[in-house]
């Protein structure tokens, strides 16, 4: 099944949406970390801490975390959860350079480890990781339900993945405001930067259609996924997945 989200490219409609997010993240890599806490006013610290927490009754040894940009996530990760091994993966290696430089200056490169992988095909051998983790990655999956299926099959049995995704709130007025926010005041901002506009305006075309909710809870159920539950956060501007890889 094709999802609207994975016909929503950063450039045009003829090249792999997961080549134009390639050039989308490496154009703007230099910028990333500055811009995205400008633009989300740093509310999304928050969010990535408590998703965190809610790994914590896991006990998580060997941590996969996909899309993991500049690598944020797999830091934060490391100070919470105190894992063996974090392995972060994406498919942009301008992120990924800022990521090891960041990793390098905290002294965690004996823990956190970085690869250049597609999560829809990934190398890693079957019932690998404790747990997968993703921050703001999934609506630039090129196939979703094939994305999943892998985190699936790396997953130990009994194994996690969570996910953050922006969404779409649903109530006035902060549905109105919100899409103000991201129609119109992210690309100015991001002109300040002198950055690649053009990513922030993929933002929320790609959030508009981006399914959530119990869409979103239907789609890791087919994929095989159990004890599936989700909690918003800011009324709804993001929300967190986590689902189960059945032990049987």
């Amino acid at each position: 099944m094709s999802y609207k989200v994975e016909r929503v490219n950063p450039y045009n409609n003829h090249q792999p949406k997961k080549e134009q997010v390639t050039r989308m993240f490496d154009e703007i890599a230099p910028n990333y970390d500055r811009l995205n806490g400008t633009l989300s006013l740093g509310i999304d610290g928050y969010w990535r801490r408590d998703a965190l927490r809610e790994l914590k009754k896991y006990h998580p040894r060997n941590i996969l975390d996909i899309a993991t940009g500049t690598g944020d996530f797999a830091i934060l990760a490391r100070h919470i959860l105190h894992p063996e091994k974090i392995t972060a993966i994406d498919i942009s290696d301008g992120m990924m350079e800022v990521g090891k430089r960041k990793v390098k200056a905290r002294g965690l490169g004996d823990i956190i480890s970085f690869d250049n992988q597609d999560c829809s095909a990934m190398s890693f051998p079957d019932n690998s990781f404790d747990a997968a983790t993703a921050a703001f990655g999934v609506r630039n999956f090129e196939n979703i339900d094939i994305s999943f299926q892998e985190v699936l099959r790396v997953l130990k049995p009994g194994g996690v993945f969570l996910f953050i995704e922006l969404t779409s709130p649903v109530k006035s007025p902060v549905k109105e405001l919100f899409t103000a926010y991201t129609r119109y005041v992210m690309p100015f901002l991001s002109g300040l930067f002198n950055t690649e506009q053009r990513a922030y305006r993929y933002l929320p075309e790609s959030i508009a259609v981006f399914p959530q909710g119990r869409d979103m809870m239907l789609i890791l159920k087919k994929n095989g996924f159990t004890n599936i539950r989700l909690r918003r956060y800011s009324l709804g501007i993001a929300t967190l997945y986590i689902a189960e890889k059945p032990v049987d």
